[in-house]
């Protein structure tokens, strides 16, 4: 038992090892990457993180970081546990004069942070997920959700149902909607958001919830085929994606009736499925292949002098690499607004000012090279996430290839702006906090500027 005990120790120190910045210079700003390249939600980790370092590659190489500041970095494993991804963060913020902003990729960790954040005067950032409430910045001052939130997503999901699928939204009155939700809290909490769309739309909702990490799901689609539902929505995540596709054809429903969420919508959630995802639709915030010019100059500059991050190049393009690059230029660009103000050394809480002034028109997007990777965004005070857009994209499964389905469709900001308001105000109420005033800059005050 004690060399059992003594090597699940070591596995658990290696599993949190953390490498060396990949990058040295006189002036830097230090960024952590929590990231998780291992298990089975490594499709999405692998896609994301290597994303984000292409893109600061990108920068370092062409052009010599930013206004002068070398991006450096270093890695801590989380497999995508809350328990391992606390400990990366307490690992990694201090490191190097301390970090500037942390991005982890889960919904479980960024949660657990938001007041260690406060407290750390550190920015955590979700992209396109994330505590709901935490749209609310005169509330969570140091949350950003960048993009689009759940409310967003699952609004935008019926939406679609209605006003494309269906053609015409009061189609939805009297429709059976089952949600086939991840079980972690990121899955759970969409729950009470689509009984209230379907009490508004006159339609019904039944959550069914699948077990992590979701590889076994044969008594939940016995369940759907029993209660037959007219649409099921896919709030999955990793090896769950495929999985239910595969089951779901298995059990005689339509995968052109499962509607895949942000976080059911890439390459590798659909080509492990095989032809079982013929015709499957996906939400996206961003569109698949080499859309935009960053991605080109990514690949002239960063592959063509063997840095690139990807093993697979092939992956160059994909959904989570893509999302990867996005929140790269979410991440510098709120540095480099920062730097407007402060100069070019910025700590993490000049940082957060950067992110709750981060502003991408379609000027600044042209010149970034990123249109068409991204709708324009425009983050604030009371709004954390800035952006409520989202399109739709069908697999083609012999194509191996995905289709524009839809055009921008916008969430139903009102239905969930009231939720959020009272998430949040109760958060305050319970956590003590006084909310800051977002009609002055005096709620800057509070944040050592």
């Amino acid at each position: 038992m004690k060399i059992k005990a003594i090597l699940t120790s070591m596995a658990l120190v290696a599993s949190l090892a953390v490498t060396v910045p990949v990058v040295k210079a006189e002036g830097t700003l230090y960024v952590p990457i929590p990231s998780y390249r291992v298990g089975p939600y490594a499709v999405g980790g692998t896609g994301y993180f290597g994303g984000i370092l292409d893109y600061y590659n990108l920068l370092n190489m062409r052009d010599g970081g930013l206004n002068g500041m070398k991006l450096i970095w270093s890695e801590c494993e989380t497999e995508y546990s809350v328990e391992r991804g606390v400990e990366c963060y307490k690992r990694l913020k201090d490191k190097e004069g301390g970090a500037v902003f942390f991005d982890p990729l889960s919904v479980g960790i960024s949660t657990a942070l938001i007041e260690t954040g406060r407290k750390d005067k550190m920015p955590i950032i979700a992209v396109n997920h994330g505590k709901t409430a935490g749209q609310r910045g005169d509330i969570f001052p140091y949350y950003f959700m960048p993009g689009i939130n759940t409310y967003d997503e699952h609004s935008i999901m019926m939406h679609f149902i209605g006003d494309v699928l269906e053609g015409d939204r009061a189609k939805l009155k009297g429709k059976k909607i089952a949600m086939l939700f991840h079980g972690s809290p990121y899955g759970r909490e969409a729950i009470m958001f689509m009984d209230m769309m379907c009490k508004k739309h006159g339609c019904s909702h039944t959550a069914i919830e699948v077990p992590h990490p979701g590889n076994e799901q044969q008594s939940q689609w016995l369940k759907i085929r029993k209660m037959k539902p007219d649409y099921v929505l896919l709030r999955g995540w990793g090896v769950m994606n495929p999985v239910a596709m595969q089951t779901a054809v298995r059990t005689g429903f339509s995968v052109g009736r499962l509607i895949g969420n942000i976080w059911s919508n890439s390459d590798g959630d659909v080509i492990p499925a095989g032809d079982a995802a013929e015709g499957y639709y996906a939400i996206t915030t961003h569109p698949a292949g080499r859309v935009a010019k960053v991605i080109d100059d990514i690949v002239d500059t960063v592959y063509k002098a063997g840095k690139g991050d990807l093993v697979d190049k092939s992956r160059i393009g994909s959904v989570y690499w893509n999302l990867g690059v996005l929140a790269g230029v979410f991440h510098t660009e709120a540095v480099r607004i920062a730097q407007e103000r402060f100069g070019p050394k910025v700590n993490s809480a000049q940082t957060r000012w950067g992110f709750e002034n981060l502003r991408l028109d379609k000027k600044r997007l042209d010149e970034l090279g990123a249109t068409g990777l991204v709708p324009e965004i425009n983050i604030t005070c009371m709004d954390h996430v800035g952006g409520h857009l989202a399109k739709f994209q069908q697999w083609q499964a012999a194509k191996r290839q995905w289709k524009v389905a839809s055009d921008w469709i916008e969430g139903d900001v009102a239905l969930s702006q009231a939720i959020i308001d009272e998430g949040a105000e109760a958060y305050a109420k319970e956590q003590g906090i006084t909310p800051r005033d977002c009609s002055s800059n005096d709620g800057d005050k509070d944040f050592d500027l």
